[in-house]
């Protein structure tokens, strides 16, 4: 029952798409015949065809939800063939309108003959079990003229779809080349990280406790006090490449608390707006975090700001971050970090935009599709 409601409902949207082909296609008749007979090359016919062409466009996708790809180079021949598309549409639509108009009349002169009444019911059921088998072929005629409608424009314009998926495998395979050179890039940072800060203090803590064991009395002591402060800084120092790497807290207390902890890290005054009532995806809370991370980090090494305000909200099923600080601006949205993040984003069919003019300030915004 709901496919025949949405069928019904269809309907004036349908009819009012091929009224208005109808009335182009005499247009496109005009077009195609001067341009296949005697003007072919001309450049006033060929930018007549493809301004119809658009208003086709524009009428499949607004009246039969069919979208085509922006190409016009096959104009002329399209108008050629959809002109009598929308002339068959007219007939089909003449066609009803004259059924709606005449079957009352018919019925009338019908009853008012001279037949006994038998004979008037008989011829009366007669005309409205063929009317109505005349109504239902013209309301299927008026849906296939809409399917070759589409179909024709399809073809000869290009599918919008096969374009935009197009697109998204061209774009699939380049982020893809992106992944993998930034996954190198973060080994080789956390490589970095490892052997600069951890490595160096277990070293540091090794020639400790050698000498601590070495050592009698109070000099024994100040030795293995060291050593527990550099286990502590080292334990510090794992924490921080860990979290660079992924914030634990994710997984157990949600985005909320893990960007707390990023703002008391961050060493300047950073005001959180948390409006996200249900909990993301994993993937999306994970993109949101390392978003406001980067930000953050950013404006308090390098921007020489004072405070920075992180929004979370929802919009149109998205979870929108947006990072604006006080800093002095200039940020290269091609840098390493803010590139990274980009390349985060996109793997999820999201949007980023950095704006950073001289002086400031800084706005980065992102979109996560939560579908």
């Amino acid at each position: 029952m709901r496919q025949i409601r949405l069928w019904i409902a269809s309907l004036p949207r349908i009819a009012a798409g091929l009224l208005l082909g109808a009335i182009s296609a005499v247009a496109e008749l005009g077009i195609a015949l001067v341009g296949g007979l005697a003007l072919r090359q001309s450049a006033v016919v060929t930018g007549w065809a493809r301004r119809v062409t658009e208003f086709e466009r524009w009428r499949l996708r607004r009246f039969f939800h069919a979208t085509t790809a922006e190409d016009t180079a096959r104009a002329l021949p399209y108008l050629a063939v959809r002109c009598w598309v929308g002339f068959m549409g007219g007939v089909v639509l003449l066609m009803l309108v004259y059924g709606f108009v005449a079957s009352p009349v018919v019925l009338i002169e019908l009853w008012t003959a001279e037949f006994t009444f038998a004979g008037k019911l008989i011829r009366a059921v007669y005309m409205v079990v063929l009317g109505i088998a005349l109504l239902f072929l013209g309301l299927a005629g008026l849906w296939g003229l809409a399917a070759i409608d589409r179909v024709v424009g399809q073809h000869f314009l290009g599918s919008g779809r096969e374009e935009a998926l197009k697109r998204r495998v061209a774009e699939l395979s380049f982020s893809r080349a992106e992944v993998i050179t930034e996954i190198d890039a973060e080994r080789r940072r956390i490589e970095r990280d490892l052997h600069d800060g951890v490595q160096q203090r277990l070293v540091a803590l090794g020639m400790l406790i050698g000498r601590a064991r070495r050592a009698d009395g109070p000099r024994a002591a100040e030795l293995l006090r060291q050593a527990h402060e550099e286990s502590q800084q080292v334990l510090h120092d794992l924490r921080e490449v860990s979290w660079q790497v992924y914030p634990s807290a994710l997984d157990g207390d949600g985005l909320h608390v893990a960007l707390e902890n990023v703002a008391e890290r961050a060493g300047i005054d950073v005001r959180l707006h948390y409006d996200l009532d249900d909990r993301p995806p994993a993937a999306v809370e994970t993109a949101a975090y390392f978003v406001v991370s980067e930000a953050v980090t950013n404006a308090a090494k390098h921007s020489g700001a004072r405070s920075v305000n992180v929004h979370l909200g929802w919009k149109d099923g998205c979870v929108v971050v947006e990072v604006d600080d006080d800093g002095r601006g200039g940020a290269d949205a091609s840098g390493a970090g803010l590139s990274g993040l980009a390349r985060r984003v996109a793997g999820l069919d999201g949007s980023f935009a950095v704006r950073s003019p001289q002086g400031g300030p800084t706005t980065i915004t992102a979109e996560l599709p939560c579908e």
